[in-house]
């Protein structure tokens, strides 16, 4: 087996069938690290010496017939923003650089509990705002399909990090598409789950231990290679903790097997007044073919009446209140409270006219983002679609759509563009349906074709 390039499941039933060893794997992952960060720039803060004396103790624990957890032993990264004891967590800002959590975060100690072995953590965008992962700490992610590309932001570490081989899975943030657009631009899959399925406690550095202000439209979701592994890590990182009082107490299902006879699946190759490359829209079509072809009930969408601009905007809106609220000094005229439930009202509306839109559908196939990988260039900066400027802010529309309205949405691979560069696919469900969003994109995989490894790696 290849263990860099192996997927979490499977290199987990290697080491509990010990046909590779917890400090083998580790060492192996090591080595992918030394051999391609420098150009990617996407691991920082490795923890050599911790992850060894953690993959050594799960060695000692296989040799007593001990089993730690479905991760038994296997290494992985962690987006830096996750409160970790003994890692540095400093979302690219400087105030941040040395701040060490005094405990883990509950989607931390969950994948340690489950005998997983935290190796660093991958590179963000500054305070986790931008579309491309650069910060003054460490610097900027390179693509590792086109190294004069963007990796995406501002889970662009953990996305790179995973399609390079120097991960197997990684957990990050999504406000506005931020793992889905990353997942896209690398080529490797990422799942924004349910608003309030995943525990926000700790996923943002707290030295001062303040109120939490970002509690809406934010998710936590896993990063992978493959479907199945989203599964796992979903299953083991999803459900209410004791810490955010937001989470649902919804079960969290195994993951269904499902034939594509049996699927309702819409499809939009552009939303109204979005932008959207040729070659992505082109690839919604032709996998919608390939889906009907198969077996399942398939039409192109009537969307819901919504002006989806506006959606963007009063989700921007949203955000800008609540980062209002994280400011150490109110300001001289602070937002009144009725015009925040005003905006709550309006997202509601939205809410529900998704809901009802997948009454009648088991999902939605629609892009990721406007455009492929594009070259690395100061936030703000036009980017070309096609020969034609488009606005730098409408990079995560297709995305953030959903996390305004909070519903499940996970990015899959689906080939490569003209350039060679890879095409990331989206997938909408009904909300608390993660398992059978999964399951959905399960069946679509063998279509879609999956994971690439880019070359060079």
């Amino acid at each position: 087996m290849d263990p860099v390039f192996s997927s979490t499941i499977d290199l987990a039933a290697a080491i509990a069938a010990r046909k590779i060893s917890a400090v083998e794997a580790l060492d192996a992952h090591l080595a992918q690290i030394d051999a391609h960060n420098e150009a990617v720039n996407a691991v920082i803060s490795l923890d050599r010496d911790g992850a060894r004396e953690c993959a050594k103790r799960a060695d000692a624990a296989q040799a007593r017939d001990e089993a730690l957890g479905p991760l038994h032993g296997v290494p992985f990264t962690l987006k830096d923003m996750h409160e970790t004891a003994g890692v540095k967590t400093t979302v690219g800002f400087p105030p941040f650089a040395d701040y060490v959590a005094k405990q883990d975060s509950p989607v931390v100690a969950r994948l340690r509990a489950a005998g997983g072995v935290l190796m660093a953590k991958t590179n963000v965008a500054t305070l986790l705002s931008d579309w491309q992962s650069n910060n003054p700490l460490f610097g900027r992610t390179c693509n590792p399909w086109n190294l004069q590309r963007t990796a995406g932001g501002s889970s662009g570490g953990a996305a790179a990090a995973l399609c390079s081989g120097m991960t197997p899975f990684d957990v990050g943030t999504d406000m506005q598409d931020s793992i889905r657009l990353p997942a896209a631009f690398c080529g490797v899959y990422g799942l924004k789950p349910t608003e309030h399925r995943v525990s926000l406690a700790g996923a943002f550095p707290d030295p001062e231990g303040a109120a939490r202000s970002v509690r809406l439209m934010s998710c936590l979701g896993p990063l992978a290679r493959s479907v199945e592994d989203l599964a796992l890590i979903h299953q083991i990182v999803a459900g209410p903790d004791g810490r955010d009082t937001d989470l649902a107490p919804v079960p969290v299902e195994d993951m269904p097997k499902l034939d594509l006879k049996t699927l309702r699946i819409a499809f939009a190759p552009s939303f109204p007044g979005f932008p959207v490359a040729g070659d992505i829209s082109t690839a919604v079509e032709n996998l919608a073919r390939q889906l009907q072809d198969a077996g399942a009930a398939v039409e192109e969408a009537k969307l819901p009446k919504l002006d989806l601009h506006d959606d963007l905007e009063q989700g921007g809106r949203l955000i800008g209140m609540m980062m209002e609220a994280a400011q150490p000094e109110p300001p001289e005229e602070p937002t009144p409270v009725s015009r925040w439930f005003e905006a709550l009202a309006r997202r509601d509306r939205s809410i529900l006219a998704w809901d009802r839109f997948f009454e009648n559908w088991d999902a939605l196939l629609c892009p990721v983002a406007m455009t492929t990988a594009f070259p690395h260039c100061e936030p703000g900066t036009p980017i070309k679609v096609d020969g034609k400027e488009q606005s730098y802010w409408m990079l995560p529309a297709y995305g953030a759509v959903f996390n305004y309205s909070g519903h499940p949405a996970l990015s899959i691979p689906c080939g490569l563009d003209s350039a060679g560069l890879p095409i990331g696919l989206q997938l909408v469900g009904r909300r608390w349906s993660e398992e059978r969003l999964l399951g959905i994109a399960k069946a679509i995989e063998p279509l879609a074709g999956g994971f690439r490894r880019p070359p060079s790696y």
